[in-house]
């Protein structure tokens, strides 16, 4: 069974995912290594260091650069990166809506130019089914239109309308590449996308029409994209009641520390989002107490760690002084270092998550944490 729901408490759920990588366990985090790394000078050996269950990479930008032919060539992505849990590709639609300096939309696909060297590429549901099966991920996403927050209404349900026929194309073409003898990975799942903007009853047609389809797995898709966040947390309660019980429920690109916790409060499985490594990048670390900037000069003299509650190879070791000093000189080993301490509190979030959701005790879990975890310091 690719997913099981082991114990539920309210709408939250506490599941496991079985992959021919690996087994991940939910509700997950997913850390997001873009190009095949994490942005902080992290390797696939350190996300095994910070509690890693599963990576997730952009389809838009290895099909650029190396290139997924190559990758192909060089074995796939896990041998590529020497990552060898599961992987999850984005399709690229995000950023092909979203970085691309030129896009032209039409029911084939989509034409776009390059925001790298501004060269014209073109693709569709099926193209970006051969770009992940070149890479060998083990969950690959559908292509589809993400629309900003808020959208037109027409204009949100045909392009919701015109995101579900390119998943009936995505799934075709999936089973046609994982009938071949050369596919790396002929067991590659398929996850659809929920799609509808901020329009609860766009949301609720498209999930129940996706559904039909009997993927092994669904996303809430175009969420964090402009709108408020109780916004968000509407449309999650709208759609979850239509999403399949029994298949792994993903929110992608979301989000804060209690932006998560408010999501498995209401029946999401899997995450991702660049916030914990981007905002490390900048010293704004996560911690038990709430959210700091390690670039404050509070801490120039301070001696104890990131976190006193945190045992990450860091907090383990360095103190805020030092990580502040390695900031302020612009040493590349702070970045690393707060990426690595922010994805494993991210990481250690998830894990405590699953904790109480075992010991029956997640709803104490909820109402303890979410003050603390949205305060800045």
């Amino acid at each position: 069974m690719f997913f099981e729901v082991k114990k539920t408490e309210g709408n939250a759920r506490r599941g496991v995912i079985n992959t021919v990588h690996g087994t991940v366990q939910t509700p997950a985090f997913m850390n997001v290594a873009t190009a095949g790394a994490i942005k902080g000078a992290l390797s696939a050996f350190d996300l095994k260091d910070i509690k890693c269950q599963i990576m997730l990479s952009n389809t838009y930008h290895l099909h650029l650069r190396p290139g997924d032919e190559n990758v192909r060539k060089l074995g796939g992505l896990h041998k590529f990166t020497r990552w060898d849990g599961p992987i999850l590709t984005d399709s690229g639609g995000f950023q092909v809506f979203s970085l691309a300096k030129l896009r032209n939309i039409k029911e084939e696909g989509v034409t776009f130019n390059s925001h790298i060297d501004g060269r014209k590429i073109f693709m569709s549901p099926e193209t970006s089914m051969q770009i992940q099966s070149n890479l060998g991920s083990t969950i690959a996403m559908a292509f589809d239109e993400c629309v900003e927050n808020p959208s037109p209404y027409e204009y949100t349900k045909k392009s919701s309308e015109l995101t579900e026929r390119w998943l009936r194309r995505c799934k075709a073409e999936m089973e046609r590449l994982n009938s071949l003898d050369g596919t790396i990975n002929r067991e590659q799942k398929l996850f659809g996308i929920n799609q509808g903007g901020i329009y609860k009853d766009l949301r609720v047609e498209h999930m129940k029409r996706i559904r039909e389809l009997d993927l092994p797995g669904y996303a809430i898709g175009g969420l964090a994209v402009g709108e408020e966040t109780e916004v968000m947390y509407e449309i999650i309660d709208e759609v979850e009641p239509y999403m399949p019980k029994d298949r792994p429920r993903y929110l992608m690109g979301v989000g804060t520390p209690v932006n998560i916790l408010e999501a498995v409060h209401r029946g999401v499985d899997m995450f991702d989002c660049v916030m914990p490594s981007r905002n490390a990048r900048h010293g704004h670390l996560f911690t038990w107490d709430g959210i700091i900037n390690i670039k404050n000069a509070k801490y120039e003299l301070d001696e104890s760690p990131i976190d006193s509650s945190c045992d990450c190879p860091v907090c383990q070791n360095f103190s805020r002084a030092y990580v502040r000093h390695l900031m302020k000189a612009g040493e590349m080993l702070a970045m690393r270092l707060c990426v690595i301490h922010n994805l494993y509190f991210y990481n250690t979030l998830l894990e405590k998550i699953r904790e109480a959701l075992d010991n029956g005790n997640f709803e104490n879990f909820y109402k303890t944490n979410r003050e603390n975890l949205a305060k800045r310091i």
